[in-house]
Formats: structure tokens, sequence, C-alpha cells
């Protein structure tokens, strides 16, 4: 079935939030992404909205402290988390964003889907799994990114999604795909999945 792709270029950086009382009013419909630091998560969000510096990219992991938020226009969001597993953050910091990203996570009405970049060469990795833990408990659904799949052949890249899908089974709401930012590819695709996530009805809460 086809679906509407939303404009992904004119995402617009609006708020950082460090407390739940800074976030933006809970309303419209988000798409948050997570992932282990060093993954590229930066990366596929300003390959996603074709701009470069919308979300701050470094050689050093955890840059990302804060939930940045990004205007879609229309209510519409992209919500950037800080990445987890980074060891050298402060213990009190790091058990700071583990409680709040699972907050967000757990109570916020508006969010409809979690993108889930992990490096091709480490998927699947403790955190990774205690997070699709997360939103499986949640009832989120989940469109993992294999990432840096230009780092290997095109045939290996495919091997390894064809694993991480059997890895997953029958997971319901959770779908695959390969990725890289450098090379632009599988952009469309996720564009594609980010859209059908925004437009799909809203969670329903116990």
């Amino acid at each position: 079935m086809n679906v509407a792709v939303l404009d992904f270029r004119r995402a617009r950086y609006i708020v950082s939030a460090h407390l739940s009382s800074q976030l933006p009013p809970d309303d419209g419909a988000e798409i948050a992404f997570a992932g282990r630091s060093n993954v590229g998560k930066s990366s596929a969000i300003n390959a996603i909205t074709n701009q470069n510096g919308l979300a701050k990219t470094s050689k050093t992991p955890g840059r990302t402290q804060q939930i940045n938020f990004f205007d879609l226009e229309n209510g519409f969001k992209l919500v950037d988390l800080p990445g987890y597993g980074f060891a050298k953050a402060p213990e009190q910091l790091r058990a700071h964003w583990g409680e709040f990203i699972s907050e967000f996570m757990l109570t916020r009405s508006s969010l409809r889907g979690l993108v889930l970049p992990m490096d091709i060469r480490r998927p699947l990795t403790e955190l990774d799994q205690k997070m699709l833990d997360l939103c499986w408990e949640s009832a989120l659904p989940v469109h993992i990114l294999l990432t840096k799949a230009d780092k290997m052949s095109r045939g290996k890249g495919l091997g390894i999604l064809k694993q991480v899908e059997n890895t997953l089974g029958d997971t319901p709401q959770t779908t695959v795909q390969l990725f890289s930012a450098l090379k632009r590819s599988g952009v469309d695709q996720a564009r594609e999945q980010i859209s059908r996530l925004l437009l799909a009805e809203s969670r329903e809460f116990d």
C-alpha cells in the first residue's frame, strides 16, 4: 500500500529538553531516534532531512545530551534522544538519561514510533535489546536502521539484514533495513517508513 511521504527537508530545530518540565506540548505526532553512541544516529537524521547540520555530529560519542526536537510542520516532529552506552559520561548523568528516556517513551502520547540505528557490524547489542524490550513493553513500533552499510559489500549486508530479521522473528511492529548516510542509500525507504509511522493512529495506553 502506498503511503504519503512527508517533506523531511522542512525539518527545523525547535527546542532541547533535559527535564520533563522542558518538553514541548504532548500533541501532534512524533518519531524518536535512539541508538547506541557512535552508530551514526545524527548522520542518519541529517541524511533523512537532507540537512547536514541539523543534528549535531561528532567523533566524540555521547555528544547528544538532551532530547532535541525538530518540527516538520503540520504537527509532525522528529525527536533526537541521547545516545546510550557511552561509558565516559558521568554515572549520575547516565542514570538521568536512562530514567528520562524511559519515562518519555512509556508516557509520551504523541510518540508514534522509534527509529533505532545500529552499526551493521555490531547489531543487536545487549543495550539495543534493552531498547527493543522497552519499545515492545510500551507497544511502540520500531524501525531498525542497519547503518554504515557502505562498510561492507551489498551481499554481506543483505546477509546480516536476513540474520537480524531471523533473530527478531515474528516480533510485531518491528521492521529492519540497510542504511548508509555516507552513500545516501536507504534514505527513501527510511522516509517512507517514518512517514507511515507518523501518519498512524495515536498510541493506546492501558
